[in-house]
């Protein structure tokens, strides 16, 4: 009789165990990254968490895609300098991972089911989740405004300039063909496209090469600024080519070939940073032949410029 009882309690017991394990075994698991150092090139779920909580606290705006790309490098740098921490260089260690655990939150089930569907969908803290939506153009602003100031501390030890150049002549046209060429690339900041930078990167240069690198970001923001605008274009050329509003234009200096210091200025930009304050305009006192532009409401000086509402 004992020996009957022992056997019962013992299939009681395995059947609680594998019934348990089968229940259990589809609940959403606790996640918090893998050992992996994360850098620019990664893929994977590791990536994927790493946009997710980078998005929570409003840094990272494009889509999740597991993909380390250069919006998601930007997003890293940017969080990395706002938080302190020592190293601000893109590689998400143990030491970046903790503070972004610290900071945020991740739903692995609720992102991975939206991935599932092909949605875009930002995972902003404090919007429930059923509400969850692709990034605005105003949302972005809003951001962009939230994190002025940031990369500041990479700026310091920056030094802008480089001997100024003449105009190359005749290849405005073989130049525009080649960027028109280009396809629009994936994971670009902020839903701007490879050309959105090139072209921006021209701009920064032919206007502002001179200046320090935080005057060149300087004129970059102006350009989004215009963007986010309802009184100029929505596009980074509609806004660069409007009839009059460039010198580098005007004198064909937008076609030189802009070196690495100016698109790193652009992404600073489209990452966040305004030096400018919401500025809409900028101008060289110094050769500036227009008397309207004396007129707009001034902001600040950056370098040989004067920003301006």
């Amino acid at each position: 009789m004992n020996r009957i009882r022992f056997a019962w309690m013992v299939l009681l017991s395995v059947t609680f165990i594998l019934t348990s394990s089968y229940v259990y075994s589809d609940l959403p698991k606790s996640k918090a990254f893998t050992q992996q150092v994360i850098q620019r090139g990664a893929v994977g779920n590791d990536v994927i968490e790493l946009q997710a909580r980078l998005q929570y606290i409003g840094y990272y705006h494009g889509k999740i895609d597991g993909v380390y790309g250069w919006s998601t490098y930007w997003a890293v740098r940017n969080f990395q300098h706002d938080y302190g921490l020592e190293n601000v260089d893109g590689l998400v260690g143990l030491t970046t991972k903790q503070k972004l655990v610290n900071q945020s939150d991740f739903n692995d089930q609720f992102v991975h089911t939206q991935l599932s569907k092909g949605k875009d969908f930002t995972h902003y803290g404090g919007i429930p989740l059923e509400k969850q939506t692709g990034p605005s153009k105003k949302l972005r602003t809003q951001m962009r405004a939230k994190n002025q100031g940031n990369g500041q501390k990479l700026a310091q030890n920056q030094k802008g300039g480089g001997q100024k150049q003449k105009a190359p002549k005749g290849n405005q046209k073989q130049t525009a063909q080649k960027q028109k060429s280009n396809n629009t690339a994936v994971n670009m900041p902020a839903g701007y496209s490879q050309n959105d930078l090139q072209l921006m990167a021209n701009a920064v240069y032919g206007e502002s090469r001179g200046e320090s690198y935080v005057g060149q970001v300087a004129v970059a923001a102006v350009i989004l600024n215009r963007i986010d605008s309802p009184t100029f274009p929505d596009t980074a050329a509609g806004v660069i080519f409007e009839p009059g509003a460039f010198t580098a234009v005007a004198d064909g200096q937008i076609w030189l070939e802009p070196n690495e210091q100016a698109k790193k200025a652009v992404l600073d930009a489209i990452n966040g940073w305004d030096p400018t304050e919401s500025a809409l305009y900028y101008f060289n006192p110094d050769t500036a032949t227009s008397g309207w532009i004396w007129g707009r409401p001034q902001i600040k000086k950056i370098g040989k410029h004067i920003f301006c509402k």
